[in-house]
């Protein structure tokens, strides 16, 4: 059964909470023990936040993920994890990340962390059933990462890098429902309810949109006065090609996919993808710090 628990919470997913880490390496500190030390265990406490949502939304949507092809051999619709289990490993660890984040950082990394929280269960309980309301439930949970890792380095949040993050985020999440609204044919609404109320065709231009947004966002940040003024350098304008590359691969894999797995989780295993993913972060970490 501890085998199953751990598997519901997702682990391979954690690394949506990196974005907690990002202002650690916007804020000029990446090689300070200190600050990496108060961004690792924010994003400790992140994880196992995420984790107990996972297992909510799994407890909410047994039956929906007992239709597809995928979810339904997740631990709890399967039966490996019993519900009883999942509702109290679920309680337990949202008192204890709740709480090391009230001891560890104080009153606003709390309150951001329990926002997260709230805005996750909104989303399992009724978000998730409305339209665009969902993704953009989404993004915010993805916003609230960036605004709490900032918290807890006592750095301001650039208003670029929530930008975009919140762009991207949208833009992931956008992905996902076109490519789950595409794979899923006649079995959308049992696989997911709010797929029935999403167009395929209106779905396919809003992420075009976002794809734009994105790139131009960043390309904005990168050339803004004060994003020159902070780093010293204009270089950051270099690493764009990397994110355009980015944004063209993941909609790729959402055209060309015709599996009912998460593009997001594919796009992990893509290896052009990640190679690209690693030469930007090596990229705006050499131009901030050595060059």
């Amino acid at each position: 059964m501890v085998k199953a628990l751990v598997k519901s919470l997702r682990p391979h997913q954690w690394f949506k909470n990196l974005f907690v880490v990002a202002p650690l390496a916007f804020s000029k500190h990446l090689f300070e023990p200190e600050y990496v030390a108060l961004s690792a265990l924010a994003f400790g406490i992140f994880s196992l936040l995420s984790g107990s949502v996972y297992l909510v939304n799994d407890i909410f949507d047994i039956e929906k993920d007992r239709a597809h092809p995928v979810k339904r051999k997740r631990p709890i619709p399967s039966g490996a994890l019993p519900l009883g289990a999942a509702r109290t490993a679920a309680a337990l660890l949202i008192v204890f990340a709740l709480g090391a984040a009230l001891a560890s950082f104080g009153v606003p990394f709390f309150a951001v962390a329990a926002s997260y929280l709230l805005l996750n269960l909104a989303y399992s309980m009724a978000f998730k059933h409305i339209p665009f309301l969902d993704v953009i439930s989404i993004a915010g949970g993805f916003l609230l990462r960036v605004v709490a890792g900032a918290l807890a380095l006592s750095v301001p949040a650039s208003p670029w890098l929530l930008i975009c993050t919140f762009v991207l985020a949208a833009f992931l999440g956008f992905g996902k429902r076109t490519h789950e609204l595409a794979t899923a044919g006649e079995k959308a609404k049992k696989q997911r309810a709010v797929l029935s109320k999403y167009n395929l065709r209106h779905l396919k231009i809003i992420l075009w949109v976002l794809a734009l947004a994105t790139t131009v966002a960043y390309l904005l940040y990168t050339i803004s006065p004060q994003t020159v003024s902070f780093f010293g350098t204009n270089r950051l304008i270099y690493t764009t090609p990397f994110v355009l590359f980015g944004v063209i691969r993941f909609l790729r894999l959402i055209s060309k996919s015709t599996t009912a797995d998460s593009p997001t989780d594919e796009m992990l295993h893509d290896i052009p993808f990640m190679a690209n993913l690693a030469l930007c972060a090596g990229a705006v970490i050499a131009i901030i710090y050595f060059l």
